[in-house]
């Protein structure tokens, strides 16, 4: 561009020149008409590349860019530049997003873009055969107006994105869905959609074989307990190595026994995904029976302590609840050196009701905290055999919680022993007076 301005102002400075001359041969009427014909001639010049330049505006191609004379030369040689950068800018952009489209319709998971005001404004494949999108026709519509679930547009509109959220399929309710919303640019928001049915059939089909496998053991264990008991009661019938044995054969059937009826409760809970029913619980004779429980576990080898604050009632099913509180109490016990103190606390904070247990126990490393309810997981696989553990207590209590909205939180430290706390939503609450 500072080219450009000394071109221009040499090409002045040259007819100025002229006309100097011209005053010196003629007149200065006649220099000043000189002066003013050759500013006019260099000004039409401009207008006239201007007007080439409009004109090739309004339909841009490299081979009909004009070449200019002057300094429109020089001024077409960069557009000309420019353009074919960008040309080539756009047709490596061309390329890349076509890779990206046509990647984005290989993945089975539907994938819905959003713009800011929750609009579509494209999706993949998938997702039109999934949430029944036509993108043509839908493209720029709302995405609420195509999915008019309340669990959905609360989701939506909740801007908390942290959890998935699964819906069933409202043209076919055999089918259903986990759709996450992931916020990205500005305000935009990509939604993923996943068809988990056959998951979900997966889990169904095993649960019900866990089911029915624990249920037909339920039976002959039951008779075999049964005998075991009674030839442990005839002691005098048998030597002391084949009592021994008797004993060690009914400790392990009593063990297997704890196993099926928690395999039973787990199953139980997983299979009824619906929210527990609101029904009060008198929590003062939960406790009680909770501290005679405790007790009994513990064979008085504990210093277990409750605070229990009596106004508080929770609304849910008692059976569930229990079993949750009486799972964490024995896992707190079991893991608690003997002469160990837990402490059991029902209180509130925030108006949420919060069932806690601490225990002076062996601790847990943070790195496993995350695995503690999954099926069978034990941190010490020895010492849960030998206390009599299933490894089942906290994948139930995790299902409870679940049905009964409620989270549960897990603080510990190795060699101090470790805190569980379940918290329930304040629509689980009930004060008395």
């Amino acid at each position: 561009m500072q080219d450009i301005r000394w071109n221009t102002f040499w090409v002045l400075l040259f007819i100025s020149f002229l006309s100097l001359i011209v005053w010196g041969f003629k007149s200065l009427e006649v220099a000043s008409l000189f002066f003013i014909l050759c500013l006019s001639i260099y000004l039409l010049s401009h207008v006239y590349w201007i007007y080439r330049l409009n004109k090739w505006l309004k339909n841009p191609n490299l081979s009909t860019i004009p070449d200019g004379s002057g300094i429109w030369e020089e001024i077409f040689a960069i557009l000309y530049r420019e353009y074919r950068k960008q040309k080539r800018s756009k047709s490596e952009l061309t390329t890349t997003l076509g890779r990206f489209m046509t990647a984005a319709e290989a993945i089975p998971d539907g994938i819905v873009a959003l713009n800011q005001n929750n609009e579509i404004e494209w999706c993949n494949k998938p997702s039109e055969k999934m949430l029944g999108i036509n993108l043509s026709k839908d493209i720029n519509q709302p995405i609420k107006y195509l999915l008019r679930e309340t669990n959905f547009t609360e989701y939506l509109n909740s801007n908390i994105y942290n959890d998935s959220l699964k819906l069933i399929s409202w043209r076919n309710t055999s089918r259903s869905f986990e759709i996450l919303l992931v916020p990205f640019g500005a305000s935009q928001k990509l939604l993923i959609c996943r068809d988990i049915a056959q998951i979900e059939k997966n889990d169904s089909i095993k649960r019900d074989f866990i089911a029915n496998v624990s249920h037909e053991l339920k039976t002959p264990l039951t008779v075999i307990v049964g005998f075991l008991e009674t030839l442990s009661d005839m002691k005098n019938e048998f030597n002391e190595k084949t009592y021994s044995y008797l004993q060690m054969m009914l400790e392990q059937s009593d063990r297997m026994n704890k196993l099926v009826e928690d395999l039973l409760q787990l199953s139980s809970i997983e299979s009824n995904a619906a929210p527990a029913e609101k029904k009060e619980i008198d929590m003062l004779h939960l406790f009680k029976n909770l501290k005679k429980d405790s007790d009994l576990i513990s064979g008085k080898l504990h210093t277990i302590n409750m605070s229990i604050k009596k106004n508080i009632s929770l609304l849910g099913y008692e059976k569930e609840i229990y079993s949750a509180f009486v799972n964490l109490v024995s896992n707190a016990i079991r893991y608690t050196e003997k002469g160990g103190s837990i402490n059991v606390i029902w209180d509130m904070k925030n108006q949420n009701p919060y069932f806690e247990v601490q225990d002076s126990g062996i601790g847990i490393d943070q790195k496993l905290i995350p695995r503690l309810t999954e099926r069978f997981y034990r941190i010490n696989s020895d010492r849960g055999r030998n206390t009599g553990g299933t490894g089942l207590g906290l994948s139930i209590v995790k299902h409870v919680c679940i049905r009964h909205q409620a989270q549960i939180e897990i603080t510990s430290q190795v060699g101090k022993g470790s805190q569980f706390k379940i918290i329930f939503p304040q629509e689980r609450l009930s004060l008395k007076k």
